[in-house]
């Protein structure tokens, strides 16, 4: 499950009264019964049995943010990345506290499914019955109980008080009941019992490791698919569960690390200009505002490098001499703004597609970084670039639209939005944009079809469909390509010339990449 965190702030918020009294010497009739004891003495109560009026009735602010995190993910469909760093600023954390929201809330997202299977045995009723606001708090509590090293008393005590504060008196005696039910167990022996005489393996593995069932099945496949081990599901799991480092890069030529490295950040090991930063928010960097440094995942700089440093040979050059590129898929504008960077360094232009007319936007201000000469951002759907640029583009990169299964670290809640039926729609719109993309390169040019997921029905099937239609394209090596833009010089990504990095391998997002030449 998600690494541990250093304590909770919450602890340094609470004060730790006692109960004092004054000793009396003589030992009267009225306050001692016939033994000596005295009567009606109260019981001494835990911490998370006090009375009303002794129990934590304000949120505390970090738990809060987390709350808020889970509740727009689920009650509103947003995108967790987007919503903590906004909930953060509101509520004015600190560093650390800050990095006890984030692991709280993105923890809780990773873990739900082994949480929901935990509360399952706790509440005494169906969990969809709940208010999904109580489980929300659940799926909080459950987190800092069985996952990180937050003392069970203010687990529970912080919580109760969180629900109480949000949602009220009355749920937060049943969150109180539920949660020191699941106190009574540790992680893996809530696990233990789960998964006791289940024989089906996917099955263990999903509780286990928080997966819906059908996407251990497909990684399974994947890995199969991409020339590994099946045996390596366990790894890629836990991979899947583990915090990511936010990964920078300097766009080449306009940015620099200084700043970052200052900041705290360490050289990347894989591709020339990166970082990996665990200092704080990333956004407080000058370097990150201006844009010349931008958050991207290093498995993504790779693909965008691999194209554009491949040799082309015999691509006929037009008239002015420039080189053109395509990103047919380019919002919100990462990758464009990399692969402009490069442009401008070897004399080429750069067209941005986006169908979404404000993630063109985004894209536009993603790229203001680079001088403007270098890029225009088309607006329109990419399967009709072709009708107003046959035959046109040296180098396309073709980011499709996936499930984003590779990505599943960074975006926990997705693993929970996704479904089967996903693959099928979204092989539909690859395979139309993918086709387009070789009507629109040149011959000589080449096409790199990327997606963040390895399942082969996004991935190798999609690409050997496009192949097999036609008699003027080829496969070129995509692992060596990887391999010339690495720093390592060997990623191993290479299996029959397409390429697949792995978040348990190469600590990266798990790309893929196909590189597909137009034959002259």
């Amino acid at each position: 499950m998600s690494t541990p965190n250093n304590g909770s702030p919450g602890e340094r918020r609470r004060s730790s009264g006692s109960n004092t009294g004054g000793s009396n010497s003589s030992n009267s009739s009225a306050g001692r019964n016939a033994k000596g004891r005295e009567r009606n003495r109260p019981r001494t109560r835990s911490r998370t049995e006090a009375a009303p009026s002794q129990r934590t009735r304000a949120a505390d602010p970090a738990r809060l943010v987390a709350f808020e995190v889970l509740r727009a993910v689920s009650g509103e469909d947003a995108y967790a990345n987007l919503v903590l760093p906004k909930s953060i600023r509101k509520h004015r954390l600190d560093k650390r506290d800050a990095g006890f929201a984030t692991e709280l809330a993105y923890g809780a997202l990773r873990g739900q499914g082994t949480y929901d299977a935990i509360l399952a045995r706790c509440v005494d009723r169906p969990l969809e019955q709940l208010d999904p606001a109580v489980l929300d708090a659940l799926r909080i509590g459950v987190h800092q109980l069985v996952a990180m090293r937050v003392p069970a008393h203010a687990a529970l005590d912080q919580t109760v008080g969180l629900a109480r504060a949000v949602i009220g008196a009355g749920p937060s005696a049943l969150i109180n009941a539920v949660l020191r039910k699941v106190a009574a167990r540790d992680l893996s022996e809530w696990t233990a019992l789960l998964t006791e005489g289940e024989p089906d393996a996917v099955k263990r593995s999903a509780i286990e490791y928080s997966h819906p069932e059908w996407i251990v099945r497909a990684l399974r496949q994947s890995l199969v698919a991409h020339g590994r081990n099946v045996e390596e599901i366990t790894d890629l799991l836990r991979a899947d569960n583990d915090a990511p480092v936010v990964n920078l890069v300097a766009l080449p030529g306009l940015g620099d690390l200084e700043e970052a490295r200052s900041a705290g950040a360490v050289d990347g090991e894989l591709v020339e200009d990166s970082a990996l930063f665990s200092a704080g928010d990333v956004g407080r960097l000058d370097s990150v505002r201006a844009g010349t440094t931008r958050v991207q995942d290093a498995g993504s700089q790779l693909v965008a490098r691999a194209l554009a440093e491949l040799a082309l040979d015999g691509v006929p050059v037009d008239e002015d001499g420039v080189e053109k590129w395509l990103d047919m898929c380019a919002g919100p504008g990462g990758k464009a703004a990399l692969l402009a960077a490069l442009a401008h360094q070897k004399g080429a232009v750069l067209l941005a597609n986006e169908p979404a007319p404000h993630r063109a936007q985004l894209v536009r201000q993603a790229l203001e970084a680079v001088p403007g000469e270098t890029w225009n951002v088309r607006t329109g759907d990419g399967r009709t670039v072709a009708e107003d640029y046959p035959e046109t583009f040296d180098r396309i990169l073709v980011d499709a639209p996936c499930t984003g299964l590779g990505a599943l670290r960074r975006r926990p809640e997705s693993r929970w939005r996704r479904k089967p039926t996903d693959v099928g729609e979204l092989g539909i719109l690859q395979r139309e944009l993918l086709t387009t993309a070789v009507d629109a390169v040149k011959p000589g040019g080449v096409v790199a079809y990327v997606t963040c997921s390895p399942h082969p029905a996004e991935t190798t099937a999609v690409v050997a469909d496009v192949l097999r239609k036609r008699n003027d394209l080829e496969l070129l090596d995509a692992g060596a390509a990887l391999d010339a833009v690495s720093l390592t010089g060997s990623l191993g990504a290479g299996h029959e010339s397409t390429a697949q990095l792995w978040p348990h391998i190469h600590q990266t997002d798990a790309m893929f990449l196909a590189l597909i030449r137009r034959k002259i």
